[in-house]
């Protein structure tokens, strides 16, 4: 019977987990174990931030808006009530982006929002 040598499998497992982890501090980034466990740690954070950024995002375009619907004398909640009632279908990046950054702009919209 022929000799057979085991574990390349789990070597291959084993390289790559170390492979993911490179760039870790400390044992983390050379020991199997604690690799794998900083690695299942990063990996359940990065899915949960992934669905915070949006999250995120959402409110500092909401904030960008208010600002600019307070200078035009008017409230967020008016605003974007206003907009529903005429039919104005702006979505809230484009609005926060037209309020910072071409304020004449959001000031028309606006306009045609209150009227």
């Amino acid at each position: 019977m022929s000799r057979v040598k085991r574990g390349s499998t789990a070597n291959r497992r084993r390289k790559t987990f170390l492979r993911d982890a490179k760039g870790f501090r400390w044992g983390r980034k050379n020991k199997f174990k604690a690799a794998k466990e900083a690695l299942m740690k990063a990996w359940s954070y990065s899915y949960r931030d992934r669905k915070t950024k949006k999250r995120t995002m959402r409110r500092m375009w909401n904030i960008a808006i208010n600002e600019g619907c307070r200078k035009n004398g008017t409230t967020y909640r008016e605003f974007i009530y206003n907009l529903k009632q005429k039919n104005i279908e702006l979505d809230r990046k484009i609005l926060s982006t037209l309020a910072k950054e071409r304020p004449e702009t959001f000031k028309k919209i606006v306009e045609k929002a209150s009227k």
